[in-house]
This record gives structure tokens, C-alpha cells and sequence, in this order.
């Protein structure tokens, strides 16, 4: 099983300088994957946008984004995800997302009370069409929109999903390449993980067992729980059953999950970096001699 860290960038008002010296600092010191995490309506860096960037400074490191797909056609969307992948060299992963359903989110993005699964579940044949070089009917009978121009470096260019909730686990079974979890014990991905690939084998197809990951939330200290904003989950998420504090704790959560089967890891800071190079270079120590 190879176990592979990625950093991810987290909050905060977008500045290149900072994105900067994380992305460079990434690669340098041997991270697997970058990762940029969509935030609609909190302060946070357009992935897309932090991706873009990160492709021109970087030429190894692999780029991944958690994108909620709402707010596009379905074709404007798979188009931009191509050309990213295009631009990228390929080194692009994909995890499409609901959102966090932030206060004010559901409107700033047109979705009202819609049922955010029931349009993933829609919207994820359609971005495997687009992107095997296929059109959309509209269903209308008026005709059918064009095939994308720029397809996909990657064939095929793999979507994972993530979520824990029950209809969030059918859908990884019977529409993902893989599944991104976030903030649970090893038990709990375990179970979920059980639970997908029965789905995945109801639904008469498999999910590659290297393709289950966990974005881990860490604290340095017991002062980073104190700093971090509240978390909205349901149910709601107990911080300290779930975030490991300090360098050994990290390393002994990371060891528990890849016993449970998980070996791709997300890992972010719950408080505010001031120093990506400090930061980076402290996470480095803690759990890249865990990287194969």
C-alpha cells in the first residue's frame, strides 16, 4: 500500500506570497500532493485559482482540490476542470464536494433548497461524458451541447467523493474512484469504507482499494484547539476524539488508519499558519519518514 501526505492550504484571504512559499516549500521537501479546498463563502483562495498558480511554479508535486461544482453549468464546469488538468500536466485530483452549507452558502451559490446529493448524483454522469469527449442532451428537445474543445490530460480523469452520512456512502460505492473522508476515528473509516465498497460491488463495479484517504485536521498544541473556529458537522464532531495534538499523536492516528486500510492522507493545521516555511518544515519531520 503506498501511503502518500498531502498538505492542504487551508483558510485565509488569499495572498501570493504565502501561497507561494507553501506550494515551493511543498515540493521541496518531498510532500506527495498539494491540496486546496473550496470554501464559497469563507476567506479562502479560489482552488481553482490556487491550482492554476501552484502548476506554474511547481513540476512534481500532484495538485489536489476539493471543488463544490454548484454555481456552473455542468459544461462550464467539466471545461475549466479539463483545461486545469491540461494546464497542470496532468498532476490533477479531483474531489467534488456539496459545500459546507455555511450560513448565506445554499444562496450565493443558486442552489436554494435543493437536495445537494440528488444533484451530485445528476451532475457526476454527466462530467464523465463531457470529459470522455461525449455531449449533453438538455432533455428539452432543443439539442444537445457541444463536445469540450480541450479534454482531460488524465484518461480518465478520476473523481473521488467524500461525505459519511448514508446516502453520501451509496453514492462513493456506485459513482467514485475513491473517497476522502475527514475528522473521524479509524473505526469509523473502516466502517465507512466496508460499507462503499459493498456498494460499489452492488452496483457491479470496484473501487481500488489504494484509493481511500482521510483529511486529518492537527493540532501542534493545546492551544490550536482554542484558536480554531467551530465546525459544523452532523452529528456534531467532538475535536478532541478526532484531532491528534502534537507531532506523536499525528503519527500514531496516521499508523491506526493505514491499519484500517486508509493511505491517503490530507493533513492540515486546525489553526492559522503565520510561518509556512516553519510550519512545513515541523510536519515534514513529523510524518514524511511515513511516506513509501
Amino acid at each position: 500500500m503506498k501511503v502518500r501526505f498531502a498538505v492542504s492550504a487551508g483558510g485565509g484571504l488569499p495572498d501570493a506570497g504565502r501561497l507561494h512559499s507553501m506550494v515551493t516549500g511543498a515540493e521541496r521537501l518531498g510532500f506527495d500532493t498539494l491540496w486546496f479546498s473550496d470554501l464559497p463563502v469563507l476567506p479562502s483562495t479560489d482552488p481553482i485559482l490556487a491550482v492554476a498558480m501552484a502548476a506554474a511554479w511547481t513540476h512534481r508535486i500532484k495538485l489536489g482540490v476539493n471543488l463544490v461544482p454548484f454555481g456552473y453549468e455542468p459544461y462550464v464546469f467539466a471545461r475549466q476542470v479539463a483545461q486545469l488538468d491540461r494546464l497542470s500536466s496532468g498532476r490533477l485530483l479531483l474531489t467534488i464536494v456539496p459545500g459546507l452549507d455555511q450560513p448565506g452558502e445554499r444562496e450565493a451559490l443558486g442552489i436554494g433548497d435543493s437536495h445537494r446529493g440528488k444533484l451530485l448524483d445528476e451532475l457526476v454522469p454527466k462530467l464523465r461524458r463531457l470529459w470522455a469527449g461525449g455531449t449533453l442532451d438538455d432533455g428539452d428537445g432543443s439539442g444537445t451541447s457541444p463536445a469540450l474543445s480541450t479534454l482531460p490530460a488524465q484518461e480518465p480523469l478520476e473523481i473521488w467523493l467524500g461525505g459519511s452520512g448514508p446516502e453520501a456512502v451509496v453514492r462513493a460505492g456506485r459513482l467514485s474512484d475513491g473517497w476522502l473522508g475527514s475528522l473521524m476515528t479509524p473505526a469509523r473509516a473502516a466502517e465507512i469504507m466496508a460499507r462503499i465498497e459493498s456498494e460499489a460491488a452492488s452496483a457491479g463495479r470496484s473501487i481500488d482499494p489504494e484509493h481511500f484517504g482521510l483529511s486529518i485536521g492537527y493540532a501542534r498544541g493545546r492551544s490550536d484547539l482554542e484558536r480554531t473556529m467551530p465546525i459544523r458537522r452532523r452529528p456534531p464532531v467532538d475535536l478532541a476524539e478526532v484531532v491528534p495534538v502534537g507531532r506523536q499523536a499525528l503519527r500514531d492516528l496516521v499508523g491506526d488508519l493505514v491499519n484500517a486500510g486508509l493511505s491517503k492522507f490530507v493533513v492540515r493545521r486546525i489553526a492559522p499558519v503565520e510561518s509556512w516555511e516553519e510550519e512545513l518544515s515541523w510536519l515534514a519531520d513529523a510524518v514524511l519518514d511515513l511516506q513509501t
